[in-house]
């Protein structure tokens, strides 16, 4: 196994990694610096967008280009002609939310979850977030209310669990999923975490074998854990204490992408982690990755 940066400009909060596997480009975030990227592994060539706005995730869309979820809306965005199209809008009566950690499901819908307003106290304004989908008639529903910060997302692959981070609970939860209704039900933790040891769980993947990789910010690792037993495997150390999330990609959906962060950090900090906020490759690992999915509406 190998950890290396995959691409060394470092953002301040990078995000949502996502493999295009039509393009063969990754696609990430940098939420605080308000940029949507699209980069190529072979060629190197990262192509960047200015959203304007603080953003959550974004995914492929079936019939071309992106889907953004950035500040309270999701947006189709163009690459080629450089239009952004505003489609929905949620928390419209909390302007100071806003989208988090996103992924579609095998139907091809898109669900994202918001966050609140950092506050100086506990550090974001607390169980003010909600969990939305975006369905393929373009319409949004509520799947539940009352989270912290909205983050990881990964389905079984029969399609009848969902996984789910909230954060602050320090666990990953799972949730029986009707794939024809997008409808959840039965939740339940099946994962828990100290935060003082392990770090925060942030973003999150599932590899063909059912295993959750996640991304634990400010544990400089990614977690492979069985969420049938409730058990940690594997960690991963990557030189970037606060690591954000990881998905799966490449030809083969071996390799491992991993992006980070440097919120916060001074001068100094940044001297002592010169490669916080780059985005990390990880080969070698002996695990393959589900496909990343695409918005079919």
């Amino acid at each position: 196994m190998a950890v290396s940066v995959a691409v060394d400009e470092p953002g301040t909060l990078l995000e949502g990694p996502h493999w295009d596997g039509r393009s063969g480009t990754l696609l990430y975030v940098d939420s605080i610096g308000q940029h949507v990227h699209r980069w190529n592994p072979v060629t190197k060539h990262r192509d960047t967008y200015d959203i304007g706005c603080m953003v959550g995730s974004v995914v492929p869309r079936e019939s071309g280009g992106v889907v953004v979820a950035a500040g309270t809306k999701f947006s189709f965005l163009d690459f080629e002609t450089r239009q952004l199209t505003d489609v929905a809008t949620v928390d419209q009566h909390k302007p100071t939310n806003r989208l988090n950690d996103g992924k579609c499901d095998a139907a091809g819908r898109f669900w994202a979850g918001t966050m609140g307003e950092p506050n100086p106290v506990t550090m974001v304004e607390r169980k003010v977030a909600s969990l939305y989908c975006l369905h393929t008639d373009r319409t949004v529903t509520k799947a539940f209310n009352e989270v912290d910060i909205s983050n990881g997302l990964a389905w079984t692959s029969d399609n009848s669990i969902m996984y789910y981070i909230d954060s602050l609970q320090y666990s990953v939860d799972a949730f029986d999923f009707d794939l024809c209704t997008g409808m959840l039900c039965n939740r339940r933790q099946v994962m828990t975490f100290n935060p003082q040891v392990d770090g925060v769980p942030d973003g999150m993947c599932i590899d063909t074998d059912g295993k959750l990789w996640i991304a634990m910010f400010n544990g400089g690792q990614v977690l492979q854990v069985d969420p049938n037993t409730g058990t940690q495997l594997r960690s991963i150390r990557v030189p970037a204490p606060q690591t954000s999330s990881c998905c799966f990609g490449g030809p083969n959906l071996d390799v491992m992408y991993v992006t980070s962060a440097r919120i916060g950090y001074s001068a100094e900090v940044i001297q002592q982690n010169p490669q916080s906020g780059c985005l990390f490759q990880v080969t070698g690992l002996g695990a393959r990755g589900t496909p990343g999915l695409c918005y079919n509406g």
